[in-house]
């Protein structure tokens, strides 16, 4: 009796060659901008406003922007308001720090008055990330009433520290 094995597997090599280039230079395509393109590279382009240059400012000193410190899943991903309307907690928070800092860098405030308004800012960020965290990243009405209230008292207190320099 005999046994015999018969490999029948068939191997093709063959190479594909794509013809779909999606990239621009050598090799792929090449696009040149139009007329109405070009002209618009050589018109006048105007400054940042003030108002972007605050949020600027204030999304690089704040650590919840970092990507590193974020994880990409920034807290808030997008401007706060739109023709002055609708301040989120976390823009009242901004706006109140620049606010601080402005009593500091003109000599509004003592260091322990900003040291103190500082730390009632960190204990309202803590509050609102607290209660952000436990309701899947938003506010329920009466957390929102809550924050609301206790930026209310903080932002009459740097007004107070401000002005009546203790």
């Amino acid at each position: 009796m005999r046994n015999v094995y018969v490999d029948r597997t068939v191997i093709n090599n063959t190479t594909v060659i794509n013809n779909r280039a999606s990239f621009n230079g050598p090799g792929g395509i090449m696009a040149q901008p139009t007329a109405q393109e070009r002209a618009f590279e050589h018109e006048q382009h105007f400054q940042p406003t003030g108002n972007q240059m605050a949020h600027l400012q204030n999304a690089a000193q704040d650590r919840n922007q970092f990507a590193s410190f974020n994880h990409g899943r920034p807290a808030v991903a997008s401007m706060d308001t739109v023709n002055g309307h609708r301040f989120t907690p976390e823009a009242r928070m901004a706006n109140q720090q620049q606010r601080i800092a402005q009593g500091i860098s003109h000599g509004q405030l003592s260091p322990g008055q900003a040291a103190n308004l500082e730390r009632r800012e960190q204990h309202i960020n803590q509050q609102i990330h607290n209660d952000r965290q436990a309701n899947g990243g938003r506010l329920s009405q009466q957390e929102r009433r809550q924050v609301n209230h206790e930026q209310n008292r903080a932002s009459q207190r740097i007004e107070e520290d401000r002005h009546h320099n203790r």
